[in-house]
């Protein structure tokens, strides 16, 4: 079989690594894959095709902000992937993450649909299914089951200085996935399941489906962390974990540095990922800047007592998965996909926005000891989110796509 990924981004940042897995896994079964994304150098031109380049890039994200368009512009770099499409001949597209700037979204869904080319786009976030949002739950916007227009999300990611096309943006969307006759749908949480399901855009789709993210367990696993406690000046002491790429409102960094600034003199926090610069942070903070190594962070995962997972909206929570690999107990609040991955004795789920329930939580979790959860943490991270099987279920899915006739909805 020929595959074609297209994302955003490649082996680095979630999706990235998702995407580089992916491939690897479907090669290691004699499958012919090529990635397609617009940042980064090529490694091996044999499965690997830059699209664009930084200019077009940042051309694609000014005008689409005056515009208030997203999606309608890197029409050259498109049409020179769709000649690439044409040398490669796939047999399957997976479409990940489009909105980074870089693709003419109306002229690939026009040629996939022409073509006549099984196509599985795949729900990281809710990009596909709205008229510009990546997330919605925050503002309570619903519009994206019928017609979207008075955007609440305007101003937010992904942008507009000016004006408000989200209404035409949906009804494209409408039209141009309506129109590919073998589309195949990924949910990666039981949550975007059923969003996608209440969704116009996918319904005509061939195969809606929940599979969820992948870790590698092998790497993310318990592992002695006495060394890197050590580094760090943190032996001996209780330490509560958070990590993202970015830390924002919406990552729930307000929640998470409160939290420590009860727990001063009772455990450490430790932070991963890209921190606002312009404010104060509990004197138990510890900062450690985004890491591409996943051997680290699997190490940060294994020396944490509790990891606490503050954020609103996550269609997934890959971190959340990995903490748990590790043998870290999680509580998080009950929010989009949060509460689905965090099974019986791996941590708390607590009231969306209540501080005080997730600080109760916390130090009942740091009172029983980590050792009180570690092992069933672990084993419902082997369960649920095996890479071997997850990747199996892609290719399930990918072969039902490929021989559908008619809308069906099951889990793969």
């Amino acid at each position: 079989m020929k595959i074609l990924q297209i994302n955003a981004v490649y082996r680095r940042l979630s999706t990235g690594r998702n995407v580089y897995e992916l491939n690897n896994a479907f090669r290691a079964q004699g499958h012919c894959c090529v990635a397609a994304y617009p940042v980064g150098a090529v490694e091996d031109p044999e499965t690997e095709y830059l699209i664009g380049g930084v200019v077009g890039q940042k051309m694609h994200a000014l005008l689409s902000r005056i515009t208030g368009t997203q999606g309608y512009f890197s029409s050259h770099a498109t049409r020179k992937l769709l000649r690439f499409m044409d040398r490669f001949q796939p047999d399957v597209v997976v479409l990940n993450n489009l909105h980074a700037n870089y693709i003419h979204l109306p002229m690939l869904l026009k040629y996939l649909a022409k073509k006549d080319i099984p196509t599985v786009a795949v729900l990281h976030d809710c990009w596909f299914y709205t008229g510009k949002c990546c997330f919605y739950t925050t503002a309570g916007c619903q519009k994206w089951k019928d017609s979207c227009g008075n955007c609440p999300m305007l101003k937010a990611y992904n942008k507009s200085w000016f004006f408000d096309h989200t209404k035409k943006m949906l009804n494209d969307r409408k039209e141009l996935f309506g129109a590919i006759p073998r589309l195949g749908v990924v949910a990666v949480s039981d949550w975007i399941l059923n969003e996608a399901k209440q969704s116009p855009v996918f319904a005509n789709a061939s195969v809606i489906s929940r599979i969820y993210n992948w870790i590698d367990t092998d790497c993310f696993c318990p592992s002695d962390t006495d060394s890197l406690r050590e580094t760090m000046n943190l032996k001996g002491k209780k330490l509560l974990l958070g990590v993202a790429a970015t830390w924002e409102a919406r990552k729930g960094l307000e929640t998470i540095l409160w939290i420590a600034e009860q727990l001063q003199g009772e455990a450490e926090l430790v932070l991963v990922g890209k921190l606002p610069e312009n404010r104060q942070y509990p004197a138990n903070t510890h900062k450690i800047s985004a890491t591409a190594s996943t051997a680290e962070l699997a190490q940060i995962y294994s020396m944490a007592d509790v990891f606490i997972q503050p954020s609103l909206e996550e269609t997934f929570g890959k971190v959340t998965a990995e903490a748990l690999s590790c043998g870290t107990p999680v509580v998080c609040f009950d929010s989009t996909a949060n509460p689905e991955l965090v099974g019986e004795r791996c941590g708390a789920v607590v009231p969306v926005g209540d501080w005080e329930a997730m600080l109760q939580e916390v130090r009942s979790v740091l009172d029983k000891g980590k050792e009180h959860y570690a092992q069933y943490c672990r084993e419902y991270a082997l369960q649920n989110f095996g890479k071997s099987e997850n990747t199996k279920q892609y290719l399930r899915l990918f072969q039902k796509t490929m021989h559908a006739e008619k809308s069906e909805e099951e889990a793969i």
